[in-house]
Formats: structure tokens, sequence, C-alpha cells
């Protein structure tokens, strides 16, 4: 049995905790630890400069880390807090910041869609923008 801190490998672990592990469960630690190092260093001397066609993500893990699981939690709540505040908006704002912003559709077709003219839709996405930054400060 090996003891393994488990703050050396959670990074939401606050203080150490120590805990006893098989020798199996030890080597394939070790053996991950190993194979993430060299990854990181291979991307970092090679400068991660591949096809972006390729489509393996080597890009997006050598700029980007994963979240943390605080990150994600914070993640979720805003955005339950955003889809609050667009739900509490009245029916036509809330259907052309949604359009807008959630389908990307540009606010000439929202118009186009709906026969009315561009600095209305312009004008309600803006009011609906404000109303939903109240609807945040309140809650």
């Amino acid at each position: 049995m090996v003891t393994i801190n488990l703050k050396k490998h959670y990074p939401w672990y606050t203080h150490d905790e120590f805990i006893e592990v098989p020798e199996e469960v030890y080597e394939a630690i070790r053996a991950g630890e190993r194979q993430e190092s060299a990854y990181k260093q291979r991307t970092y001397y090679h400068r991660a400069q591949y096809s972006l066609d390729v489509g393996d993500g080597i890009e997006h893990s050598a700029l980007h880390s994963e979240p943390s699981p605080e990150e994600l939690y914070e993640y979720k709540v805003t955005m339950r807090q955003l889809c609050a505040a667009l739900n509490s908006l009245p029916e036509k704002q809330g259907r052309r910041v949604d359009a807008h912003y959630i389908l990307g559709m540009k606010k000439v077709e929202i118009a186009r869609a709906e026969g009315i003219s561009d600095s209305r839709v312009c004008e309600s996405i803006k009011t609906g923008l404000r109303n939903m930054k109240k609807f945040m400060e309140n809650t």
C-alpha cells in the first residue's frame, strides 16, 4: 500500500488528505501523470501548430485548461439567472432577444420575419437587455 495526498491530484481539495491505495492504483496514477507531462511538453515544444482541420483538439487543450468545479458551478448559476431574466421579459422582447443573441439572427432578419421596421426591433432588443440587467441586479 502506498500513501498519496489527494490535494496533489484534485484541485478542489483545500487541505492535505492522505489515503492509502494499492500499488497498482499508484502506478496507474503515476503513468497518467507521466503521459500528461509528456503531452504538455510535446505541445509546448511544437507550439501546437497543427492543422485546424484535424479536429483532435490539440489547439484547444494547449490554449485552454479544463474549468474547475467552482467555475462550472458559477457558469451553471449564471446560465440559470440569464434564463430567468429572459423569461421575465414580455413575449415580444423575449422572442427578439432570443432570436438575436441565441439563434444568431440579424436584426434585419427579425424585422423582416415580423413585418416591422429595423428600428423597432433594435429598440425592443435594447429595452429587453436593460430589463434583463435590472432583473439580474434585483436577484
